[in-house]
């Protein structure tokens, strides 16, 4: 009998196989649909001109209608304790923004009227019901474009961490090399599409700032003061650009970080109690 040989393990090839194994799944990551891991009976998709905004909501049906819209990345199960625990008299409504979740399209919006824009339809549906939109991190300059650009659509804006000052917002050279095209087809859709509407939000910040003084729905900003991904100096950058009288509170977290949906339900219950109720 011949000799057996067995083949030699080496450096290179250990790599050459974790390579191969982080291709296919990024490849399978990248073309695969999110699912959301919320209840299916709480998903209302919105359709409009072929496009799904898709929501999940949950609470009292006639109740004050609260839009919640997520980071970047990020979806609509963002906001699950919310949906799952609504207080009395609120309608909870948590999105799939464009580009994330289960929304079409399943690409990036990069501009914030568009994301505004996607909004529209759902609160075409609410009309007359003045509801508050509550924005994280992203969310926050979104739901603001939605305030400056549909002003009869808004009852009023709970801002939680937002991005909303353009002077400190950092953009790092690893998103750049990610954004490229051969790499970008390579990373999970929300990977690809975080970097595709980060990239330019430094613009789209310098655009709405100027606005912000159109906005006259009532206004309640929270932020932590360990906020290492959104500086705490975007309070004083919306203190200064709002109009005055806009803003009904500013609730500071002492040594807060930046993940406020999870650490800070209760705040955020009570801002937007009070945006809602002056309460």
């Amino acid at each position: 009998m011949g000799e057996i040989i067995k083949p030699q393990i080496t450096p290179l090839r250990v790599l050459v196989v974790l390579f191969a194994l982080l291709y296919g799944y990024l490849r399978f990551s990248a073309f695969s649909k999110e699912k959301s891991h919320l209840p299916d009976e709480m998903a209302h998709p919105i359709v409009h001109d072929g496009n799904a905004l898709m929501t999940f909501q949950s609470g009292d049906e006639d109740g004050q209608p609260i839009i919640f819209v997520h980071r970047t990345p990020g979806a609509a199960d963002n906001w699950a304790y919310f949906l799952h625990k609504p207080r009395p008299g609120f309608r909870v409504i948590a999105v799939d923004r464009p580009g994330f979740g289960e929304t079409t399209p399943g690409s990036a919006l990069p501009d914030l009227s568009d994301q505004a824009a996607a909004l529209h339809p759902l609160l075409v549906s609410l009309s007359g019901r003045n509801p508050i939109l509550v924005g994280h991190s992203f969310g926050a300059p979104v739901v603001c474009q939605a305030a400056v650009d549909y002003p009869d659509l808004v009852g009023g804006l709970v801002i939680v961490a937002g991005s909303v000052s353009p002077s400190v917002e950092v953009i790092y050279s690893i998103q750049y090399v990610g954004d490229l095209p051969g790499i970008r087809l390579l990373l999970p859709r929300s990977l690809r599409n975080f970097n595709h509407e980060l990239i330019p939000l430094r613009h789209g910040l310098e655009g709405l700032a100027p606005r912000l003084a159109e906005i006259t729905c009532p206004v309640i900003i929270i932020h932590g003061t360990e906020d290492r991904l959104v500086p705490f100096e975007n309070v004083a950058f919306m203190t200064e650009h709002f109009r005055e009288g806009v803003i009904r509170d500013t609730i500071v977290l002492e040594g807060e970080n930046h993940f406020l949906p999870w650490t800070a339900q209760d705040e955020i219950w009570d801002a937007i109690d009070g945006t809602a109720f002056g309460r």
